[in-house]
């Protein structure tokens, strides 16, 4: 007779059944965003539980920015920040040892559309933002570190200026992974000015209002990035993780 071949399951902790039960009225709609959530001693009677497992139940609510406090007692339904979701996925993309040439390629295809987006949408409000990061990249070249965080912000706002969330959120955990990217190219070969001057000739097009040029010209700098990367001599299809070990 054959071995077992499945365990027995373990049923979910009833904390996490509060939590499904929640978030479950959340993703249908039957609660939005502000509508305040009863009080945990209500929530209690109402699932039949003790108030503790209720209150895990929200603290699981509230990592994940379905829920939030007002004050020290009231529960309202809020929507998550996209850098929690962001940096999820950005989790979730290491641990399955994401590549330099996986990253590149969904750029590739990202970036020059979100630019396009971008120029044709951008307020006044978000060119001023985008001129303070350029300014802010001009004074701190020489610090490796601050220059890579400036490159994500700099992609960031671009994205935020497309007006499109559903590239906004695509984009996100892509461009958090450009910080262990741009730690294997800077370091060795020093084209912080390179990119500075690509991400002063993208914001020039964009304050234009030319949506054919910054996409031709994002393109352009996604391509340069490719080239820095191949420069290094690290393989680009060995995890991005593992690469900054071996420049290491």
């Amino acid at each position: 007779m054959k071995s077992t071949m499945f365990k027995k399951l373990d049923s979910a902790p009833v904390y996490q059944k509060v939590f499904d039960a929640i978030e479950q009225q959340i993703l249908a709609g039957a609660l939005v965003a502000g509508d305040q959530l009863p009080a945990e001693i209500e929530l209690a009677r109402q699932f039949g539980v003790n108030r503790s497992t209720v209150r895990e139940g929200i603290r699981l609510l509230e990592h994940s920015g379905l829920v939030s406090r007002e004050g020290s007692k009231r529960l309202l339904v809020t929507l998550p920040h996209y850098m929690q979701l962001a940096s999820r996925a950005s989790r979730a993309l290491a641990m399955h040892q994401v590549t330099f040439r996986e990253l590149w390629e969904a750029s590739m295809i990202l970036e020059p559309v979100t630019a396009e987006a971008a120029a044709t949408r951008i307020t006044d409000a978000e060119l001023d933002e985008l001129a303070a990061n350029i300014q802010a990249m001009e004074s701190e070249i020489d610090d490796i570190d601050r220059v890579v965080e400036l490159d994500i912000e700099f992609h960031n706002l671009v994205a935020r200026a497309s007006g499109n969330r559903v590239l906004m959120l695509a984009l996100e955990p892509i461009s958090l992974l450009f910080h262990p990217a741009g730690k294997v190219i800077l370091p060795r070969l020093r084209t912080q000015k390179r990119v500075l001057d690509a991400h002063r000739a993208i914001f020039d097009l964009l304050k234009a209002r030319n949506p054919v040029e910054a996409k031709i010209w994002m393109t352009r700098h996604m391509a340069d990035f490719k080239r820095g990367y191949e420069k290094t001599g690290v393989d680009m299809d060995t995890p991005l993780d593992i690469a900054m070990i071996e420049v290491r």
